[in-house]
């Protein structure tokens, strides 16, 4: 789960196929819809990040395609390692983090997506190869009356992983910092088209 380098390419395919065949091994916290079902369990806490990230159809569409390239993980210290991976129920994907000179990857499974004219999202579970245990769903929104595009960010977690466990504030601090930076990062997207 951590390492003190970077995996090879090579490496990262075998932790893939290891990973592949596992289930989503949360309880059902949240839904892609409605977000949060009641109030977390013991031990999980809940995180929620809105922001306005452009205006108008257009702004609507480049969030849409920055959503399927995976851009709201592309954020240096963040990145999904199978961006090829497609945003549809049972997708795998592995999102790999550098923190505090240790590498990890870790592997969640979509289990909801959304594809309207004004909602675009998913939400995935995380599965045993993940240092946390939870759900998160990534949405983007379009207001028809005022064409405004935002983008939702929605997490209900605990750390599952000793060293998560061990360092507790600094593992949240590390999904505030994800949370900041993948918002300036659609922003960024939406902006460049």
């Amino acid at each position: 789960m951590f390492w003190p380098f970077r995996t090879s390419e090579a490496q990262k395919e075998r932790f893939l196929a290891a990973a592949r065949e596992a289930p989503p091994s949360s309880p059902h916290l949240l839904t892609l819809t409605e977000g949060l079902l009641g109030k977390p369990p013991q031990g999980f806490v809940h995180d929620v990040s809105r922001s306005e990230i452009g205006r108008g159809r257009r702004a609507l569409a480049a969030a849409r395609e920055a959503f399927q390239r995976w851009e709201e993980f592309d954020l240096g210290w963040v990145r999904v390692v199978n961006p090829t991976a497609r945003i549809l129920p049972g997708e795998l994907v592995g999102v790999e983090a550098h923190t505090a000179h240790l590498w990890s990857i870790n592997f969640s499974r979509v289990v909801e997506v959304v594809d309207g004219p004004a909602r675009f999202g998913f939400m995935y579970t995380t599965t045993a190869f993940h240092i946390e245990e939870g759900q998160e769903r990534f949405v983007i929104d379009f207001d028809p009356e005022s064409e405004s595009v935002s983008y939702l960010l929605e997490a209900v977690s605990r750390p599952r992983h000793i060293l998560a466990r061990i360092g507790y504030p600094f593992s949240r601090s590390m999904q505030h910092r994800f949370a900041r930076d993948s918002h300036a990062r659609i922003r960024r997207s939406v902006r460049a088209t």
